[in-house]
Protein backbone atom coordinates (compact mmCIF):
# COMPACT_ATOMS: atom_id res chain seq x y z
CA UNK A 1 0.00 0.00 0.00
CA UNK A 2 1.26 3.38 -0.84
CA UNK A 3 0.26 6.44 2.13
CA UNK A 4 0.34 9.86 0.56
CA UNK A 5 0.72 13.05 2.91
CA UNK A 6 0.46 16.12 0.63
CA UNK A 7 0.70 19.43 3.04
CA UNK A 8 -1.16 22.09 0.96
CA UNK A 9 -0.51 25.92 1.88
CA UNK A 10 -2.73 28.47 0.23
CA UNK A 11 -2.17 31.89 0.19
CA UNK A 12 -3.78 34.27 2.33
CA UNK A 13 -7.58 33.70 2.99
CA UNK A 14 -7.68 31.01 0.31
CA UNK A 15 -8.22 28.01 1.99
CA UNK A 16 -12.19 27.75 1.63
CA UNK A 17 -11.79 28.49 -2.04
CA UNK A 18 -9.22 25.40 -2.67
CA UNK A 19 -10.96 23.05 -0.34
CA UNK A 20 -14.19 23.94 -2.62
CA UNK A 21 -12.53 22.76 -5.52
CA UNK A 22 -10.89 19.96 -3.88
CA UNK A 23 -14.28 18.53 -2.65
CA UNK A 24 -15.53 19.05 -6.18
CA UNK A 25 -12.25 16.74 -7.20
CA UNK A 26 -13.02 14.31 -4.88
CA UNK A 27 -16.07 11.73 -6.37
CA UNK A 28 -13.54 11.69 -9.80
CA UNK A 29 -10.76 10.47 -7.34
CA UNK A 30 -12.67 7.99 -5.44
CA UNK A 31 -13.65 6.39 -8.71
CA UNK A 32 -10.30 5.88 -9.56
CA UNK A 33 -8.63 2.88 -9.31
CA UNK A 34 -6.45 1.83 -6.58
CA UNK A 35 -7.84 4.33 -4.36
CA UNK A 36 -8.43 3.10 -1.04
CA UNK A 37 -8.64 6.98 1.18
CA UNK A 38 -8.51 10.33 -0.56
CA UNK A 39 -9.58 13.56 1.84
CA UNK A 40 -8.55 16.63 3.08
CA UNK A 41 -8.43 17.66 7.05
CA UNK A 42 -7.60 20.54 8.99
CA UNK A 43 -6.92 21.60 12.32
CA UNK A 44 -9.15 19.81 15.42
CA UNK A 45 -9.73 22.61 17.11
CA UNK A 46 -9.38 21.90 21.41
CA UNK A 47 -6.42 20.07 21.68
CA UNK A 48 -3.92 22.19 23.53
CA UNK A 49 0.46 21.83 23.71
CA UNK A 50 -0.15 18.48 22.35
CA UNK A 51 -1.10 19.90 18.50
CA UNK A 52 1.76 21.85 16.44
CA UNK A 53 -1.16 23.36 14.51
CA UNK A 54 -1.19 23.91 10.54
CA UNK A 55 -3.16 26.88 10.67
CA UNK A 56 -5.99 28.82 8.59
CA UNK A 57 -4.66 28.73 5.46
CA UNK A 58 -3.14 24.98 5.45
CA UNK A 59 -4.84 21.45 5.24
CA UNK A 60 -3.66 18.04 4.73
CA UNK A 61 -4.75 15.48 2.09
CA UNK A 62 -4.88 11.75 3.60
CA UNK A 63 -4.43 9.51 0.43
CA UNK A 64 -4.17 5.62 0.43
CA UNK A 65 -3.43 4.03 -3.06
CA UNK A 66 -3.40 -0.12 -3.75
CA UNK A 67 0.00 0.68 -6.12
CA UNK A 68 2.50 2.97 -7.10
CA UNK A 69 1.47 2.93 -10.59
CA UNK A 70 -2.65 3.71 -9.47
CA UNK A 71 -0.87 6.63 -7.74
CA UNK A 72 1.29 7.77 -10.83
CA UNK A 73 -2.11 7.20 -12.94
CA UNK A 74 -4.26 9.54 -10.60
CA UNK A 75 -1.36 12.11 -10.38
CA UNK A 76 -1.34 12.09 -14.80
CA UNK A 77 -5.21 12.17 -14.22
CA UNK A 78 -7.03 14.56 -16.70
CA UNK A 79 -9.38 15.88 -13.70
CA UNK A 80 -6.32 16.15 -11.67
CA UNK A 81 -4.52 18.60 -14.35
CA UNK A 82 -8.28 20.32 -14.45
CA UNK A 83 -7.86 20.61 -10.28
CA UNK A 84 -4.43 21.90 -10.92
CA UNK A 85 -5.30 24.50 -13.52
CA UNK A 86 -7.68 26.21 -10.93
CA UNK A 87 -5.89 26.04 -7.71
CA UNK A 88 -2.46 26.88 -8.53
CA UNK A 89 -2.85 31.21 -8.66
CA UNK A 90 -3.85 30.07 -5.08
CA UNK A 91 -1.60 28.34 -3.23
CA UNK A 92 1.40 29.51 -1.63
CA UNK A 93 3.21 26.02 -1.08
CA UNK A 94 2.83 22.37 -1.00
CA UNK A 95 4.65 19.62 0.07
CA UNK A 96 3.88 16.00 -0.75
CA UNK A 97 5.62 12.75 1.32
CA UNK A 98 4.83 9.15 -0.49
CA UNK A 99 5.34 7.06 1.90
CA UNK A 100 5.25 2.90 1.84
CA UNK A 101 4.59 0.20 5.00
CA UNK A 102 7.60 0.35 7.06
Amino acid sequence: MIHVLAMITTKPGLRAEVLEAFHANMPAVHAEKGCIEYGPAIDAEGVGALQTPLGPDSFVVIEKWATMEDLKAHGASAHMAAYGAKTRDKLAGRVIHVLQNG
